[in-house]
């Protein structure tokens, strides 16, 4: 998610380089999880250490790949997770050009410039790929059961294609998103 007004000093940045939407982080539960998450695999990795290296010891070689394997998930899955709790994502944008910057643990890994076909270059469309039964039956009785899809804000590239920028539940926020980002 980003910010949707240019009161929120700490995810907005406004100066001679444009303006630079940076993403939310996660909320704090989520890091109660990820502790969580941690302590299982490293309980886990505690508890299959010794099995492991006395299957790695052996002359088989389908032993020796399964447990490099398992090694493999139990130190990838907590990094990888922590790398997608130090992910962030920056949109700035001045006039006609805009550049989505992906970054993990503060370091840029990604980043993209798009010319728009003009300042204003923003679009908002609604995606719902598989209406549930509610939704086809339109019976006011289950309205609140209906799948709504969500918006997607897109920007008009200079080639004609579309960019996908952020999408969300709630149509009001990319609007005011789109309209942060057509004013500079």
């Amino acid at each position: 998610m980003f910010p949707v007004s240019e009161e929120e000093k700490d995810r907005i940045t406004i100066n001679e380089k444009g303006i630079t939407l940076k993403s939310y982080g996660l909320p704090l539960v989520f890091w109660g999880y990820l502790s969580a998450i941690l302590v299982v695999v490293f309980a886990m990795g505690l508890a299959v250490k010794g099995p492991m290296i006395k299957l790695y010891n052996t002359d088989d070689t389908i032993n020796k790949v399964l447990v490099l394997a398992a090694a493999a998930t139990i130190i990838l899955v907590p990094l990888s997770t922590i790398l997608f709790y130090f992910y962030e994502k920056f949109i700035t944008k001045k006039d006609d050009q805009l550049i989505i910057t992906h970054r993990v643990f503060w370091l840029p890994v990604f980043s993209t410039k798009h010319p728009l076909e003009s300042k204003e270059a923003f679009e908002i469309l609604h995606f719902m790929d598989s209406p549930n039964v509610a939704k086809l039956q339109q019976d006011p009785n289950l309205k609140g059961f209906e799948n709504k899809g969500y918006f997607q804000l897109f920007a008009k590239k200079k080639d004609g294609k579309l960019l996908l920028v952020d999408r969300s539940s709630r149509k009001a926020d990319l609007k005011k998103i789109q309209m942060l980002l057509s004013k500079y």
